[in-house]
């Protein structure tokens, strides 16, 4: 597996020869659960990092769009916020209702932040990833990522708080809901690249699929944003008379830990879209692949960041319509369009599709995405309000007439 004497510095392999030839013979295994563990460190503290270091860009970047300052007090710009407000939550009291189920209520935060990590072991974020050329990397993405929904449900359940429980219910349906198109919404990338390993995505996409199959792209985004819950997807926050959701009852560390989860989740978003739809580490040379990688995730997040900006909160019934009315149809149609083409342009010998095809693709999907939308939002979009006449109360001059 490690053969190839050419490496990163940080790659497996190297790590791998490190501790072998550090260790005695015949201990290969200690070897392999040593670089196993050193480069899992590795990222996930890196991840962690730029998850902190994303907050703090996320809150000064709103509060440009929204004409103020965002956090400036703590270190320089205020780069040092994230840190204290770590060390706040750290110090809180860790409170836990009396009647909670206590292993099911621990468990709750890890449950959701381990899915989010677990995303990043598929990603090829070169071209020799290892994990990444996995044959099944896309569907235990989205295997993977549908277990937040048992643990949103964990945190709800076990809080025994009938608050917690309700916008847990709410967070699960609108969960499940989303699921489909994003699923639907995947398979269109899958019957283009003929692949389920997210290295054969990259590598299948001399054409971006986000211009191949827009209409996918943009169904896949939106359910992603309602997967995070969101703007303006986010019923943590939406409904008053439920708190703050199926978190309600957490506090302290175990409070850090969703919030470490649900601001590490437009990063791994991103870096899924970056993957499906921007060509991954494709780019053009002399820029090294990851250059184009983070280049595209960064931008992938601004996008994220300037839907939460600048979008209106939706109601509970807006976002289940939203998603069977609009995307779930969106969605089938992109498949079935795209299933058509593949049929139609591929070599019927080999069954690839060439750089031609997949333009033309391409210009046909752009035509049928705009004709789409706008048929959706006459059929499925609500009615335009129209302005009621004002009626003047007739107290409104008794004052008057009494003079």
């Amino acid at each position: 597996m490690c053969s190839d004497p050419t490496g990163g510095l940080l790659d497996f392999c190297s790590v791998y020869r490190f501790f072998a030839a550090a260790l005695p013979m015949g201990w290969e295994w200690a070897a392999f659960t040593l670089a196993a563990a050193v480069v899992a460190l590795i990222v996930i503290n890196g991840v962690v990092m730029a998850t902190a270091l994303y907050t703090w860009f996320e809150r000064r970047a709103i509060g440009r769009f929204q004409s103020r300052l965002g956090p400036n007090r703590w270190g320089p710009y205020g780069l040092l916020q994230p840190f204290a407000d770590v060390l706040k939550l750290i110090v809180k009291e860790d409170l836990i209702p009396a009647d909670a189920d206590r292993p099911v209520y621990n468990a709750a935060p890890i449950a959701l932040l381990l899915p989010t990590l677990l995303v990043l072991v598929v990603i090829p974020f070169g071209e020799d990833s290892f994990m990444g050329r996995l044959n099944i990397g896309i569907l235990f993405v989205v295997g993977i990522t549908s277990m937040t929904t048992v643990a949103i449900f964990m945190g709800g359940w076990a809080s025994r708080n009938k608050y917690a429980m309700l916008g847990a219910m709410r967070g699960v349906a609108m969960l499940i809901s989303y699921e489909v198109p994003m699923a639907i919404a995947i398979t269109g990338v899958l019957l283009v690249s003929g692949t389920m390993a997210m290295s054969g995505i990259v590598e299948s996409q001399d054409v971006p699929f986000l211009l191949v199959q827009p209409l996918g792209f943009l169904v896949f985004l939106a359910a992603s944003i309602a997967e995070m819950s969101r703007t303006p997807f986010d019923q943590i926050e939406a409904e008053s008379e439920l708190g703050a959701g199926y978190h309600t009852e957490y506090s302290g560390s175990k409070f850090a830990v969703f919030q470490l989860a649900e601001f590490m989740a437009p990063i791994v978003v991103s870096v899924i879209v970056a993957t499906v739809f921007l060509g991954g580490t494709r780019g053009f040379d002399p820029i090294p692949g990851q250059v184009w990688f983070i280049g595209k995730v960064f931008a992938v997040v601004f996008l994220l960041l300037w839907f939460r900006a600048t979008w209106p909160r939706l109601r509970i019934d807006q976002i289940m319509a939203f998603a069977w009315k609009g995307l779930f149809s969106l969605a089938v149609l992109n498949l079935f369009v795209v299933a058509v083409q593949v049929m139609l342009l591929q070599d019927p010998d080999t069954g690839e599709l060439t750089t031609g095809d997949l333009w033309m693709m391409g210009a046909i999907n752009w035509a049928i995405t705009v004709a789409a939308i706008l048929a959706s939002v006459r059929l499925v979009g609500g009615r335009r309000a129209s302005r009621p006449s004002p009626t003047p109360s007739p107290l409104a001059n008794m004052a008057a007439e009494v003079d």
